[in-house]
């Protein structure tokens, strides 16, 4: 069993290597803001490895095998875990503090519902999706989100597809996305740090770790009300957020898209002849 272990270590060298390269990079770079006109983009170091992480794992550029990067998706697992960890001893010192928030705390789950229904299926309608769009809209579409799809319309079903792209693009932009938006809000001046920083708890460790780190640069004297606050959300989202989905966003975004898909799904008159015939 050692000798196996030693072969994996060693297997893997080359993926530590460029992670530990990353990670130095990145720190020896350090925080850096740009203005824009209107707000300032902060920029991080956990963004800069998002990039490069992205860059050389690039299948053409034929950098990282696709064992190498499977093994690197289940060290992140991993280290999300940790991740987690240390936020939840910072929860418990402050439960106080998130007790105060109440309702806002709650609320900010509507925003995350309402925002991906009634925003994201019109538009996915209008760019020719059929009922991918219930998989991709219902939710941000992560890992519990794809467990449900796939038990009430199976993995290969239009609706599973259609969540597992939004699975992907989360993990593959969501990220950089989140962490340029948070940084741009941020800087504007008119939204409390605490109230982006709810915001950030999508649901996702990944963007909520890139979002509250690009507000802590932007806010560095509320640096750890925001990681609290969005730890604490992103909690509610997952455990809250799972329940919500079944009963309420995707029974609803099944039944808007039979209502709107008439009015806006585009080639319905091409594909209506196709099925006549």
């Amino acid at each position: 069993m050692y000798t196996r272990r030693g072969i994996g270590v060693r297997k893997n060298i080359k993926l530590h290597l460029i992670v530990l390269a990353f990670v130095a990079a990145g720190e020896w770079i350090g925080s850096k803001q740009f203005n824009v006109g209107v707000g300032t983009i902060a920029l991080f170091p956990m963004l800069y490895v998002l990039v490069w992480g992205g860059i050389v794992s690039w299948p053409k550029f034929k950098i990282l095998t696709q064992k190498q990067m499977k093994n690197a998706a289940t060290i992140l697992g991993i280290s999300f875990m940790l991740f987690v960890a240390k936020l939840g001893t910072m929860l418990g010192p402050s439960l106080p503090k998130i007790f105060e928030a109440g309702l806002s705390l709650a609320f900010q789950e509507v925003g995350h519902v309402i925002g991906t229904i009634i925003i994201g299926l019109p538009i996915a309608l209008l760019l020719g999706m059929k009922r991918e769009s219930i998989g991709a809209t219902f939710s941000i579409d992560r890992e519990p989100n794809l467990a449900l799809i796939a038990e009430k319309y199976g993995a290969d079903s239009p609706e599973g597809r259609g969540a597992l792209g939004v699975y992907v693009c989360g993990t593959v932009f969501g990220a950089v996305y989140l962490a340029l938006l948070a940084g741009f809000l941020g800087s504007l001046g008119f939204l409390h740090p605490i109230s982006l920083a709810m915001g950030a708890g999508v649901g996702s460790g990944s963007m909520m770790a890139a979002a509250s780190g690009a507000l802590a640069v932007t806010f560095p004297n509320d640096a750890a009300d925001i990681a609290l606050f969005a730890a604490a959300a992103n909690l509610i989202t997952t455990i809250l957020g799972t329940y919500i989905c079944v009963f309420f966003s995707l029974p609803v975004t099944a039944r808007l898209y039979n209502w709107l898909e008439p009015k806006l799904g585009r080639h319905k008159l091409s594909i209506d002849k196709g099925a006549a015939k």
